[in-house]
């Protein structure tokens, strides 16, 4: 019990701690352009933005996708179509000028400061390939991120996305007045699974789907998102998906040991295989 309350006590005097630093940092937060403030809105109002790679309009788009679907021709087969739930595969390509570019261009930076609020991580990025499936199962469960108290990421889809696919659904924060009640029954049945995640089945009767929000797209389709604060999942697909998906957090974030996987070898490493792929040829 004693242990409980200091554990209580600890996290209030954290969370005033962010609080405050938040508070503090208002006043340096960066200027933002009409159509980008346009985007911090949204992501205010809903905790998500979609836009598209053209609407951005960054320099380094065009090389970004050159650098995707090259790494995605050399990703090898896992080999795992016999199995019931297919893991995604992912690739870390942060160690690539291409993505990490992206990643770090300024407009971009200063939009997720102004959501956050506090100096931004960019913590990295993975290439991921999604396959077909018949049940919802990892993050096909609705489920919040745990990296930091605010969490920003960028899905990028890298082929044509609509139902076949699975695109990325997610409970718009705006309708939290509405559904207040029902908002806390739901977080405390994700809390129920260990926050491992709940079905479709689970959440229709506390908000409708027609409450749900989902988000199909052609190829270059950028959403933005706060993982930690819109409940989200990737839907169940017949076919595969393909996807960029950038991390930011406050710098340091809440959970740093949630965030080492965009750039330690929890998957493998594109720069390391480029290596190897040098190594080959010169022998």
């Amino acid at each position: 019990m004693l242990s409980a309350i200091k554990r209580k006590i600890s996290t209030l005097f954290s969370d005033l701690e962010y609080y405050l630093a938040r508070w503090k940092h208002s006043r340096k937060l960066p200027a933002l352009e009409a159509g980008d403030r346009q985007i911090l809105n949204a992501l205010k109002k809903d905790g998500v933005c979609v836009t598209t790679l053209a609407d951005l309009g960054l320099d380094s788009s065009s090389e970004l996708l050159k650098a995707a679907y090259q790494q995605l021709s050399q990703m090898e087969n896992p080999n795992n179509s016999h199995l019931d739930e297919r893991l995604p595969q992912i690739s870390t390509v942060t160690g690539l000028s291409e993505f990490s570019n992206w990643g770090k261009e300024t407009r971009l930076l200063n939009i997720i400061e102004n959501y956050i609020g506090l100096p931004v991580a960019f913590h990295g990025v993975h290439l991921r390939k999604d396959f077909p499936s018949k049940h919802q199962f990892g993050t096909l469960l609705w489920h919040s991120d745990a990296e930091d108290r605010r969490i920003i990421k960028i899905f990028i889809y890298l082929n044509d996305v609509e139902e076949k696919t699975g695109p990325f659904e997610y409970i718009p924060r705006s309708l939290a007045p509405v559904f207040s009640w029902k908002y806390i029954q739901l977080y405390y049945k994700l809390y129920k699974s260990g926050y491992m995640g709940i079905d479709d089945e689970e959440v229709k009767p506390i908000i409708p789907k027609s409450a749900w929000k989902s988000c199909p797209g052609p190829a270059g389709t950028v959403i933005i998102v706060d993982t930690k604060n819109a409940l989200h999942h990737g839907t169940v697909r017949t076919e595969e998906r393909s996807a960029l998906f950038f991390c930011y957090t406050a710098n340091p974030p809440e959970r740093p040991d949630l965030c080492t996987q965009y750039w330690d070898d929890t998957y493998p490493r594109a720069e390391l295989r480029s290596v190897l792929d040098g190594v080959k040829v010169s022998t």
